[in-house]
């Protein structure tokens, strides 16, 4: 004889069982999820993008988490004045900042298709 729920309707044991499966390996799914994403988080905290702007005269270096980790400036840009070195800097960290983005979309792309994520809502990602 199934079980009643609070409505009075009647619910096979294997009914049950089988949303008990669906629960766990939704569960399971989840926690795959979490590792990778924390696995991707750190991967890409470690990983560096240059950015350069014109003439390369300055370089930024972002991580991938788009942190600043250093700034090159070399002495012909320093010779430009205040607001060049300015529009330059700007430049530069727009670059680094544009490759760590991208690379971060690319990794999470990757990320989902591993994880069997439809085309359709993988194509959302980017």
């Amino acid at each position: 004889m199934g079980n009643f729920d609070s409505f009075g309707v009647c619910f096979s044991a294997g009914v049950l069982g089988n949303m008990r499966n669906l629960y766990e390996t939704v569960k399971k799914a989840q926690m795959v999820v979490q590792v990778e994403a924390v696995h991707v988080q750190k991967e890409l905290a470690a990983a560096e993008f240059d950015g350069y702007c014109e003439g390369e005269l300055i370089k930024v270096t972002l991580s991938g988490n788009q942190q600043p980790v250093r700034t090159e400036i070399t002495e012909a840009a320093m010779e430009l004045g205040p607001e060049k070195l300015s529009l330059l800097f700007t430049e530069a960290y727009k670059d680094a900042h544009q490759k760590s983005v991208q690379a971060m979309k690319e990794r999470i792309i990757d990320l989902a298709q591993s994880l069997g994520m439809p085309q359709g809502l993988r194509e959302g990602l980017k």
